[in-house]
């Protein structure tokens, strides 16, 4: 009977998930990958000038640049930490995989920029304030400022070029809008460090001339207090986005969507119900359906329509790695939600 049938693959589909048909995508893009790469070449480089120019000419803006330069570069090793671990396979103490080890190391980052970067930041600059000396030379900070804009700002617009080539909404809004909702957490981290990193520069360089200029050191403090500021509100984003992630996030609205067009357009299906997703990796979406076939159909035409919602699904979003069906009475379930309901 239909309903047998239908309680078969109900049953069936509660065990066990059926492996996708169509051929597993890279866990993660390589275009991710090069914009770490181009972070971290860029990162070391530039800490280990910051660092020269800070014990050097005494400033406390360029020793704050520094600890950023640090926590950037550490941040980039975590992130490759995470791309590495996430392309594990699953075993049997985790079914479905590793993906979201990206999620945690992303974390991680938002971590480290809060307590090395930020935090070192603020203390340098109350630092200065309370015991303040002269800068020394400034040609020296603003040539290793210069140096350092030049080496953030490509993998920046490595970052940036990513972003564009997946462009969806138009105008800098639709831009961030995009990053913040990126289920892969590499262009958002390295996008929002890069971008903290420029605007620190111009700080520094900006707080060093003044204190040149003007023989007040206060100012090359204030500008190592508006550097771990800026640092504070980056970590901020990146801990509320990945936090998300990391706690199991949907697809996107699109892709349900999608998922919803494509089983409605199954003849054998009455009824398309909830339809829930979770992002286990940043390429892999696990999907359950609860769908209502039509009357009358067999056991085996209960499994073809099965299998035709599987193929299909795949074949338009082959993110979907794991598909659970729960075929069951959508209209006696909703009656039952009217009589429990206060």
């Amino acid at each position: 009977t239909p309903a047998a049938a239908a309680g078969k693959i109900h049953f069936n589909q509660r065990l066990a998930a059926r492996e996708p048909g169509a051929p597993e995508l890279p866990m993660h893009d390589a275009g991710n990958r090069k914009v770490i790469y181009a972070a971290l070449a860029g990162n070391l480089a530039i800490t280990l000038l910051k660092f020269i120019a800070a014990t050097l000419t005494g400033s406390a803006a360029m020793m704050a640049e520094g600890f950023h330069s640090a926590a950037d570069s550490g941040n980039q090793l975590m992130l490759l930490i995470g791309h590495h671990r996430a392309a594990k396979p699953p075993d049997e103490e985790h079914p479905y995989g590793y993906g979201q080890e990206i999620y945690f190391w992303a974390f991680m980052v938002s971590v480290t920029i809060f307590f090395v970067g930020a935090l070192f930041s603020l203390f340098e600059g109350v630092e200065k304030l309370l015991h303040p000396h002269p800068i020394s030379s400034i040609r020296l900070s603003l040539t290793v400022i210069a140096v350092a804009v030049l080496l953030e700002g490509y993998p920046w617009l490595v970052a940036v070029n990513e972003v564009r080539r997946h462009r969806k909404y138009p105008g800098l809004r639709g831009f961030i809008k995009q990053i913040l909702e990126a289920k892969d957490p590499t262009i958002m981290v390295v996008f929002f460090e890069d971008s903290a990193a420029l605007a620190g520069l111009a700080i520094a360089a900006l707080g060093v001339s003044l204190a040149w200029h003007y023989q007040q050191p206060a100012f090359d403090a204030l500008a190592s207090l508006a550097i771990g500021a800026i640092l504070l509100y980056i970590s901020f984003i990146l801990a509320r986005e990945t936090r998300n992630l990391l706690i199991g996030e949907s697809a996107s609205r699109e892709h349900r969507q999608l998922i919803r067009r494509v089983v409605t357009a199954i003849p054998q299906v009455r009824r398309c119900g909830r339809i829930m997703t979770m992002h286990l990796g940043p390429a892999n979406i696990l999907l359950n359906l609860d769908i209502e076939f039509v009357d009358g159909l067999s056991t085996d035409e209960v499994e073809a329509a099965v299998d035709a919602i599987e193929n299909k699904i795949r074949a338009a979003l082959p993110l979907v790695k794991k598909i659970y069906i729960e075929a069951e009475s959508l209209t006696g379930r909703e009656a039952a939600s009217s009589r429990t309901a206060p």
